[in-house]
């Protein structure tokens, strides 16, 4: 009964697997929902809806087909405004410039090795799944990083690598959405649901920040969850290590040298010094990134201008220690070096790029035709007739960015097609845009550790071999998947418990409208 229990498991997964990867790369995928929206907004010209503004007014919007004249002269006029007004472009490469010159120095290792190399090994595992959570601070820098340590530092203390690998890649990835500071992926997230929002209400704003509270408590919870789960699951579940089963060549953790311990004491000191003169520019009253509030206005808006500069703000945050601690290591020696830093970190993006063109595509298209309120207002129809509001909703739109996430792996591209539908109807029966958000981030991030489909899945399959040959797809979903069920039930209690509350998400961030 057992044998064929696990034989239906690892069939389930293998079809899983082969269905996933019979799906298209992320940029095909835009461009046929790109074609798909044109082909739409030809079939429903006309087709109109009321649409309810915040304010209480009433507009009349209709689907304009993209196949019209004034359709297809539009498509080519704007297609580059498209693609530069695509809201994460800016924000992304931005933020990207500052951690890939922290990266390129070794700036950022060396924060991830000091971190799991100087706790007592009876806090090992919290330490290497907190460091996990922390690193998507660094995009994924983690994967690369912090896996292949923590099977190395189980090794060497004598515990299960792949129980140390699975850690690691629990908080890695599990908990990609979590952190106790602003991560590329917020901003991300935030303008394409600000521009989701705005075609309800056009005045609405959603800054990087509007989950922050959130993600903090979100650290701890999983953090002491992934713990748990590795300490009373999963490594009594891989049994005693035999060595001889992995590679003959030891794995060791290169010792962090005086040199390299000093040099990265005093970046820290750099940052703290440039994370102080930064909130100073927003504490300090009159000063350039505060504003003035008005009478009757929430104390919170006096910051608006310093939540709208976070991606600036966080790029500076990396590069200055990050160049710092190049100096003093040696590894930049002329400013030639950071340049070629900085462009090789741009240069890894290309991919990126080249979908924010045609995700920019579909986005302005589906705003141009109005196919998205309309979407959105027939959707929250159906949903008040079917009865399906409040914390059961909430759930149903949770399961759906799960699976969602075990045939679509990229987190940024998944959100460009679902907000534009998910926000404004979420909106419509009440939800803020931000709940929207972070229910959809929670979703995402309790099968990221699961799906076939996660692009670092064969990297972290390499580092399970080193210690154990056989090892292969199936004993790291296996291993992954008691992470998933208990961050997927934990993490659901902990937002319906902040939704029922009301708790605020971040600064300014209601989770009703």
């Amino acid at each position: 009964m057992e044998k064929a229990k696990r034989n239906f498991v690892m069939r389930t997964l293998k079809w899983i697997e082969k269905t996933g990867n019979a799906l298209p790369d992320p940029i095909t995928i835009f461009l046929l929902l790109t074609t798909f929206v044109v082909l739409l907004s030809a079939l429903f010209d006309g087709v109109s809806e009321s649409v309810v503004q915040r304010t209480g007014e009433t507009e009349l919007k209709s689907v304009q087909s993209l196949l019209s004249f004034a359709g297809i002269r539009w498509m080519f006029t704007s297609a580059i405004d498209n693609f530069i007004n695509f809201a994460p472009l800016g924000p992304v490469l931005t933020v990207m410039i500052g951690i890939g010159v922290a990266e390129r120095t070794g700036f950022i290792s060396m924060g991830l090795r000091s971190l799991v190399s100087s706790v007592p090994k009876s806090f090992i595992t919290a330490a290497l799944v907190f460091a996990g959570v922390m690193s998507s601070m660094v995009a994924d820098a983690g994967y690369i990083v912090l896996t292949p340590l923590g099977a190395m530092l189980f090794a060497g203390i004598g515990r299960h690598p792949l129980a140390g690998l699975a850690a690691s890649y629990a908080g890695v990835s599990g908990g990609y959405s979590a952190n106790f500071f602003i991560t590329g992926l917020d901003p991300l997230l935030a303008r394409l649901t600000d521009q989701a929002a705005k075609t309800i209400d056009p005045s609405y704003t959603v800054n990087a920040l509007s989950n922050y509270y959130f993600m903090v408590a979100s650290v701890i919870l999983i953090t002491i969850v992934g713990t748990l789960v590795s300490n009373k699951i999963v490594e009594p579940m891989l049994g005693e290590w035999d060595s001889s089963q992995g590679e003959d060549e030891s794995s060791t953790i290169n010792e962090i040298t005086n040199k390299e311990k000093k040099a990265f004491l005093k970046s820290i000191f750099v940052g703290i010094g440039v994370a102080v003169a930064i909130a100073l520019l927003a504490i300090i009253p009159g000063s350039p990134l505060r504003d003035a509030v008005g009478e009757g206005e929430p104390a919170i808006s006096a910051l608006n201008t310093f939540f709208g500069t976070i991606e600036v703000l966080v790029c500076l945050l990396f590069i200055i220690p990050g160049i710092c601690y190049g100096v003093l290591t040696k590894k930049i020696k002329n400013d030639k070096d950071v340049a070629k830093m900085a462009s090789d970190s741009m240069a890894s993006m290309g991919a990126y790029i080249v979908l924010a063109f045609i995700a920019g595509q579909f986005v302005a298209y589906f705003n141009w035709t109005n196919m998205g309120a309309i979407t959105a207002v027939k959707g929250a129809n159906l949903l008040q007739t079917m009865g399906l509001t409040g914390t059961p909703l909430l759930i149903s739109f949770l399961i759906v960015a799960a699976m969602m996430n075990m045939f679509m792996g990229s987190a940024s591209a998944k959100w460009a097609f679902m907000a534009p539908i998910f926000v404004p109807m979420l909106m419509l029966v009440g939800f803020s845009p931000e709940l929207t958000q972070v229910t959809y981030r929670v979703g995402d991030s309790v099968t990221n550790i699961i799906t076939p489909l996660m692009p670092y899945l064969p990297i972290i399959i390499v580092f399970a071999q080193k210690y154990d040959r056989k090892s292969g797809l199936g004993t790291i979903i296996s291993a992954m998947f008691p992470y998933s069920v208990a961050f997927f039930f934990s993490w659901t209690i902990m937002l319906v418990i902040w939704f029922l509350i009301g708790i605020p998400l971040g600064p300014g961030a209601a989770t009703t409208l």
